[in-house]
């Protein structure tokens, strides 16, 4: 029988693909993951993509919550959580783990889960610890759900500041001075472990930064002048992180440079300056975030050593095997040459941050920012590449 002349049922127009944006998380740079994810939902096209706002709280259950970026702001000095902005205090949100399945469901004590449908990619906007780490990038991985960003290893040695330091001078990458103390070396022996520090200092002179070695967002960090500070400085990075990092202070300028995965591979963004901040000893969270000092977008730099140093970051991003984007962050010493402070391999994102300014004075506006690292997401599998 013929079926030429039976109604034809109407098509189905294609499914936008839905983007799940997971941010909060356990680590000391919630609040500021909070602000990212703000302005990540502001620039993603609704009209191209579905979206699905999941936050992660200091407890770390996944919540469903609101998609209401103007919620998401520093206010009054102070960050928002997610704990602010989930629609239930008890609910919680479960990743599938069969590559073959990608819904995602939502369930709340005494209810019967609900099904919230398929995700196709995530933009984990996360920073530091459980997020940022490689730890949520593996759970993905698991999951076969395609994500933003760099993968396991890379956000690894994007996190661990000691790691990251010894892959890029095995690359021939120039970084400063810098000792480690572990915590079992702390633990055992805290006069040696201490000793050590100094030690470092009468080596290369004061001051010393001391900084927790798997955190970001300058949280933690202390500019040491001396001898009397150092066991303050010490307790305080370890609230953040057992392992610390101490580095010498580097005399020069600070620059930045983004880099962001185009089709035919990595391109780095004009640098920026970020100038001493006059109310801080140090470019410090305040600095960043609450007092929002300004960048020098671009940096006055010369064409040679703006060409170094975008071609040194885009050196750091294949170093680590990066993919989607980079900070980078550079200490521009005073007899010319650049050192490589460290990476980012999650930046901060929020409207005064300098990863966006800098694309946007490179012709990459937010929205078209925002789009290119969902495409490039959807570009790869997840698994070995």
């Amino acid at each position: 029988m013929s079926t030429e002349n039976l109604p034809q049922s109407p098509q189905q127009p294609p499914r936008k693909p839905r983007v799940a944006v997971v941010f909060g998380g356990r680590s000391s740079e919630h609040g500021i993951s909070v602000v990212t994810a703000g302005a990540v939902l502001r620039a993603i096209d609704r009209t191209t993509y579905d979206v699905l706002p999941i936050g992660i709280t200091q407890d770390g259950r996944w919540a469903l919550t609101a998609d209401e970026p103007e919620r998401m702001a520093i206010t009054d000095r102070r960050t928002p959580t997610v704990a602010e902005l989930a629609e239930s205090s008890e609910g919680g949100v479960v990743l599938p783990l069969d590559p073959a399945n990608r819904e995602v469901v939502y369930s709340e004590p005494g209810s019967v889960p609900k099904a919230l449908g398929e995700v196709d990619v995530v933009f984990p906007v996360l920073h530091g610890p459980y997020g940022e780490d490689g730890t949520l990038q593996g759970l993905l991985e698991l999951s076969g759900v395609p994500y933003v960003g760099s993968g396991v290893l890379a956000s690894a040695v994007g996190q661990d500041k000691e790691y990251m330091k010894r892959v890029f001078t095995s690359f021939g990458l120039k970084v400063g001075p810098y000792v480690v103390i572990r915590p079992r070396e702390w633990e055992r022996d805290e006069s040696a472990a201490r000793k050590k520090i100094v030690d470092f200092a009468g080596e290369h002179g004061w001051p010393l930064f001391v900084k927790p070695a798997r955190a970001g967002s300058s949280i933690g960090i202390t500019k040491v002048e001396d001898l009397a500070g150092l066991d303050e400085a010490v307790a305080e990075a370890q609230r953040h992180d057992p392992k610390i990092l101490v580095e010498a202070a580097l005399r020069g300028r600070e620059i930045e440079c983004g880099v962001l995965e185009f089709e035919d591979g990595p391109r780095a963004s004009v640098p920026s300056e970020i100038p001493s901040p006059e109310t801080h000893a140090y470019y410090d969270f305040e600095a960043k975030y609450i007092d929002s000092t300004p960048g020098i977008v671009p940096a006055p730099l010369t064409a040679q050593e703006t060409a170094e140093v975008q071609r040194l970051a885009v050196d750091a991003f294949e170093a680590a095997s990066c993919e989607g984007l980079v900070r980078a962050d550079f200490f521009l010493t005073e007899d010319g040459e650049f050192v490589i402070n460290e990476i980012n391999t999650m930046p901060g994102m929020t409207p005064i941050s300098m990863y966006p300014q800098m694309w946007q004075a490179t012709g990459v506006g937010y929205p078209e920012l925002v789009d290119r690292l969902i495409q490039a997401a959807l570009r790869r599998s997840t698994g070995l590449r």
